[in-house]
């Protein structure tokens, strides 16, 4: 609970620096990209993680990948999580970011969940259907489960419309069951 109180702290933190200088998403972008290249050497984030190696140790290796790859407070965002031994954090604060960024600019999340691939028509006919529905941008997060048979589940927030083959017979199961 401590971990995600602060992983709010410093998302926030960064959030509200970029969104005072109105770069939302470059900097979405950039705390992505940190994350991910960093997450691509297993070893990288436990090492920026271990209390026991120095901090200028860290901040070495963070200057050399990142320093001019990033923007200058991007950069020392990621300079800041290591002098507060915060920076196994990481993952948690850009989704936290991410989530802040997609409230301000107005967007909603979409995990949608389909039994075999969507393609980009389906895609888009989704996007635009719950777009009318919630009156707000709406972006997708696909997942595929053979276990639907068919049909879709859509999770936004605590909000869940499912619109599967195998939830329409679950239900169906309940109705003959009741009527017993």
């Amino acid at each position: 609970m401590l971990n995600i109180q602060l992983a709010r702290k410093y998302s926030r933190a960064i959030f509200e620096i970029a969104q005072e200088e109105d770069k939302l998403v470059e900097y979405g972008k950039e705390l992505d990209a940190a994350r991910e290249g960093l997450e691509s050497v297993p070893q990288a984030i436990e090492f920026l993680s271990n209390p026991q190696v120095e901090p200028k140790v860290k901040k070495d290796l963070l200057k050399k990948c990142f320093e001019k790859e990033l923007s200058q407070n991007v950069y020392h965002f990621l300079l800041l999580l290591v002098d507060k031994h915060r920076f196994a954090l990481l993952p948690a604060i850009t989704e936290e970011y991410r989530a802040l960024s997609n409230e301000a600019r107005g967007i909603l999340i979409a995990d949608v969940t389909t039994a075999s691939a969507a393609t980009k028509k389906q895609q888009k006919a989704i996007a635009e259907k719950l777009e009318k529905v919630t009156g707000k941008k709406v972006e997708l997060r696909l997942h595929e489960n053979k276990a639907l048979i068919g049909g879709v589940v859509v999770q936004i927030g605590d909000r869940r419309i499912d619109g599967s083959v195998a939830g329409r017979l679950a239900t169906l199961k309940k109705q003959l069951l009741a009527n017993e």
